[in-house]
């Protein structure tokens, strides 16, 4: 079973900068933790992330629901310059209530100079049924609330024009 999830916002900076900072800047300063959720400290194997077919390895900082070290992969799946990125997080290393993957999706459309609208989602991928119901409220409740944590991560780098890391 899926749960989708999205956050829109608009971002009051040039379009290249609201498309390439949530995937080409230092992912340590977007996952910056929230809640259970862990901090990304850094990514290995990262030399082919942002072109499609590109992974990088996650590494999250210790807490209260994660040992440390390693967390995942990420995939880009789609990259459509200036409009659209598809990326999916798989492998996770630690129990995720039953979800195997997520698939995020971060799309940009530019209403008018230093005026775009992101839309954020992520599809989350659930596998026992009888955490469906737990699954949901996940979803719903923390994920959505931690996107909207890194959509303002995202936008104060895109503001604060910080560097990319990768092409």
């Amino acid at each position: 079973m899926t749960f989708t999830v999205n956050v829109n916002t608009s971002f009051h900076c040039s379009l290249e900068r609201a498309f390439k900072t949530p995937m080409l800047c230092d992912v340590s300063k977007i996952h910056t933790g929230f809640g259970l959720m862990p901090r990304v400290t850094h990514c290995t194997e990262d030399a082919s992330w942002g072109k499609p077919g590109g992974s990088k390895r996650v590494f999250a900082a210790k807490s209260i629901s994660f040992a440390g070290g390693e967390a995942s992969m990420d995939r880009v799946l789609e990259r459509i310059e200036n409009e659209y990125w598809k990326i999916e997080v798989s492998n996770f290393t630690a129990w995720m209530l039953g979800f195997y993957k997520f698939t995020g999706e971060w799309r940009t459309t530019e209403r008018s100079a230093n005026d775009i609208l992101i839309e954020y989602t992520y599809t989350l991928h659930a596998g026992t049924a009888l955490l469906y119901p737990l699954n949901w409220l996940f979803a719903h409740v923390f994920w959505k609330t931690y996107m909207k944590h890194v959509l303002e991560n995202v936008r104060q780098l895109a503001y604060h024009n910080e560097p990319y890391l990768y092409e």
